[in-house]
This record gives C-alpha cells, structure tokens and sequence, in this order.
C-alpha cells in the first residue's frame, strides 16, 4: 500500500542538527519536570486501597465525590469503570485509617446515601512495600530492555546503528514519562505496559530503517552518506505511516472508548508513537551519522583466501 509517491528522495538530514538540538531540549525539559514536579505515582507503586462498586442507577460522580469529601475521604479519586453504573473509588494509603477495614467503611458511606445498596465487586489492598518493588521491578524492565536491545542490534548491524537506536529508546521513554510528569498524570502499571511496548514498537521501527540503510549502502556506490540515508528513509516512509496510522486508529478508540483504567494506557502509546516515528528517522539515523557511519561499515567483509588456492592455480 503506497500513500506516498516520491520522484526523488526526500532530504530528511538536512533538518538533523535543527532537530537533535530539539529532542535535547525536550529531553532536558523532561528532566527539569522529573526534578520538580515528579511523577505522579498511581497506588500500584505508592501503595493504597481499590474499591470497585456497582450501583443499581447511572452514578452520579459528583454526589459521590461530594458524599466521600464530607465523610472524610477527600483525596478518593472516583472514576466509572466500564459502564455509567460501575464506579472505581482509589484512596491513597493512609496512617490514620485502619487499611483492612476502609474498603468496609467506604461501602457504609455509600450505602446510606443511595435508596439502594450498591454491589461490592472488589477490594484491593497494596502496601508500601509491595508498591516500592513493584517500581524497582518495572524500571528494572525497562533498563533489561535496552541492554537487551543495544546487544542485539550489535550482533546484527554495527555499533554506531546500535548506538542510535538505544539512544532513539531512551529519547522515547524519557520524553513520554516527561509528558506524564508535566501534566501530572497518574503514572499506574498499565502505562508501565505502554512504555515497554512502546520500546518493542519503536525498534521495529528503526529496524526496518536500518535494514534499508543497510541495503542502499551496498546499493548506492556513488552517492554521499547523507543521501544514502535519505533514500532509505525516504523508501520506508510509506510503510512507517500506514503502520503508525493504523496503530493510532485502535488507539484513538480505546482512548475515548476504553474505559478508566487504559486511558494511561492509550495516552502512552499515542504519545510515543508519534515521538518513536519521529525518532526513527531522526534521532536514531542522525546519531549513527554523527559518529561517523560510512559504507564501509555496511559492506560485508571480504572472502578468506584458502590457504594454498593460489598454489593450486598455478599447477
């Protein structure tokens, strides 16, 4: 499927200083964010009470929020779940309540201000220490992957491309994290999800155009490095947009149609898709470039001669 025709490569690296000075500053931005607002942590790694209820009418999250506030439970974050009648209540962890009787208390002080009993689907605990591993755990992830990634591009291209592509990683992660940190959004284990198969999307994507870049290296002998790069990336834009586009359709509807619980979720991916397509044609191929790929690099070594092969072809 091709959207785009082009009579001539397009000339991508003439805009990567301009561009690499822009993910730095967006990058040191992110920074900035992390140091001063930090993230907003969900109760997965803070640690806290979930509460999820059913209620025999559409619930009305104002009256409930106003009915938590007056009861003493004014930091609840009160959310619909699913459908207009399924409410998620999260309340942060807290000394001054007892933690294995507040889900109890909290079905009381929604009881008796409804005609009806609401329905208890679940209650669910997580403590400090649970939430602390589970954030050493999920960074642990995120770092395994990059080294895992760094050794495999390694093996397969050369390391000025490996260098690219983590560094386009890290570029990724930390700009969809500073997002997160600069609008305060709750940082939960579904974005954790995000982000890791955010990393999996990304390098498919500088895969596919290192693979191209590899080919026209051996294909164009004449050409510069700056042009070689532009035809690569040039002759996979159709495929980076159509792959993008359609990811982005099924994230759009689970963004509006998902529910609570993946919008974290969808906001991650959207997000670092778009960064992650950006990425791929211009911080990963712009930092191989800088440190001096070339099409030597990208030829394959030449044959071993046979020791006693000329010999042979002399007699």
């Amino acid at each position: 499927m091709r959207i785009f025709y082009f009579s001539q490569p397009l000339n991508f690296m003439r805009l990567k200083w301009p561009a690499m000075v822009l993910s730095t500053l967006l990058i040191l931005g992110s920074f900035v964010s992390f140091f001063t607002k930090g993230i907003n942590w969900g109760l997965d790694f803070t640690g806290g009470t979930v509460i999820e209820v059913g209620f025999a009418q559409p619930a009305d999250l104002p009256a409930v929020r106003q009915t938590l506030t007056a009861a003493g439970y004014g930091d609840a974050v009160v959310q619909l779940f699913g459908t207009s009648r399924d409410v998620l209540i999260r309340i942060p962890l807290r000394t001054d309540i007892d933690q294995s009787t507040l889900g109890d208390s909290i079905v009381s002080v929604l009881n008796s201000q409804q005609a009806e009993p609401v329905t208890v689907r679940r209650i669910e605990f997580v403590g400090p220490s649970v939430g602390q591993e589970l954030k050493e755990d999920g960074g642990l992830a995120m770092l395994v992957a990059l080294i895992g990634i760094l050794l495999y591009v390694t093996m397969r291209f050369e390391w000025r491309l490996s260098v690219g592509a983590v560094m386009a990683l890290f570029h990724d992660v930390t700009l969809t994290m500073g997002l997160f940190s600069v609008l305060q959004l709750e940082f939960d284990l579904t974005v954790l999800a995000a982000i890791l198969a955010l990393i999996g999307y990304s390098i498919n994507d500088t895969i596919v155009v290192f693979d191209r870049i590899r080919e026209s290296f051996r294909k164009l002998r004449d050409t510069s490095v700056d042009d070689t790069i532009n035809d690569a990336i040039t002759s996979t834009l159709n495929r980076t947009v159509v792959t993008s586009l359609t990811t982005v359709l099924v994230l759009v509807v689970l963004f509006y149609m998902g529910g609570a619980l993946i919008h974290g979720f969808a906001t991650a991916l959207l997000f670092g898709i778009a960064i992650g397509t950006y990425s791929s044609v211009y911080v990963a191929s712009s930092i191989a470039e800088i440190l001096g790929i070339s099409r030597e690099d990208m030829l394959p070594p030449p044959p071993v001669e046979k020791e006693g092969e000329n010999t042979d072809a002399l007699l």
